[in-house]
C-alpha cells in the first residue's frame, strides 16, 4: 500500500524503495528523517505552485543528497555534495535509468549548496533545493499549512535536528577543509574548526602568482 504523508503519496515504485532502503541503511536516523522532510516539503511547494516534477526523481534525489556526510560513501577527497550526486548516479545507472534522469538527479544533489543556482533550472533541481531549505533553516515554512507541517513530523521527527545536523556536516567535510572554501558549508568549519585553516579569496587575489 503506497504510504501517504500529509497528503503526499511516497514513490512506491522498485527503484524508489530501493533508493530508501540503500540511504536508510548508509546514513543515520537524523539523516535519512531530514532526506524524507525535504521530499514532503519539497512535493508540497510543487502542489502549491502548481509545477509539474517527476516525483520519484526528487524522491530519489532528496534522499541521496546527504549520503556524502556518511561513511563510507564520503571519504573521499572531493565534496560531499559531489559524493552524494556521484552515488546517485551510480544507483540510477544500476537500474536503468535514462541519461536525463541520471543527470537532473545528479544536478539536484551536486547543486543543493549552492543557493541562487537550481532555481533556474528543473523543477526537480530547484524543488530538491527548496526542500532542504525548508527544512533546515525554514525558508518557505510559511507555505506548509499546519496541519501537514504536523502530520510530516510525526512521520519524521525532528527533535534536536538543529545541533544533530551540524554536527553530522562538521562531521562531513573536517576531513577535507579545502572543499568548503566558496561555500555555505565554510561556515560550519569557521564555528566547529576554528583552527583549521581555510583559503581565502582575498588572500590569494593579493599573493598570486602575479603580484610576487
Amino acid at each position: 500500500m503506497t504510504e501517504i504523508i500529509a497528503g503526499v503519496a511516497i514513490p512506491d515504485s522498485a527503484i524508489a524503495n530501493a533508493a530508501a532502503r540503500k540511504v536508510s541503511e548508509a546514513v543515520s536516523p537524523l539523516l535519512f528523517h531530514h532526506s524524507r522532510r525535504t521530499f514532503l516539503f519539497a512535493a508540497l511547494h510543487a502542489r502549491r505552485l502548481g509545477t509539474p516534477v517527476d516525483h520519484e526523481l526528487l524522491y530519489i534525489a532528496s534522499l541521496f543528497h546527504d549520503i556524502g556526510l556518511s561513511q563510507p560513501a564520503g571519504a573521499t577527497p572531493q565534496r560531499f555534495e559531489l559524493d552524494g550526486a556521484d552515488h546517485a548516479r551510480a544507483f540510477l545507472r544500476e537500474h536503468g535509468a535514462s541519461d536525463a534522469e541520471i543527470e537532473t538527479v545528479w544536478m539536484a544533489i551536486a547543486l543543493h549548496t549552492t543557493p541562487g543556482i537550481p532555481d533556474r533550472l528543473a523543477p526537480e533541481i530547484a524543488l530538491t533545493h527548496a526542500g532542504i531549505v525548508t527544512d533546515v533553516v525554514g525558508l518557505g515554512l510559511q507555505d506548509v499549512p499546519a496541519a501537514a507541517r504536523a502530520e510530516i513530523l510525526a512521520a519524521h521527527p525532528r527533535e534536536e535536528f538543529e545541533t544533530g545536523f551540524l554536527h553530522a556536516l562538521h562531521e562531513g567535510i573536517r576531513h577535507r577543509p579545502e572543499t568548503a572554501y566558496g561555500t555555505i558549508n565554510a561556515d560550519v568549519l569557521s564555528r566547529f574548526s576554528p583552527d583549521v585553516p581555510q583559503p581565502d579569496l582575498i588572500e590569494r587575489v593579493l599573493h598570486s602568482g602575479w603580484t610576487r
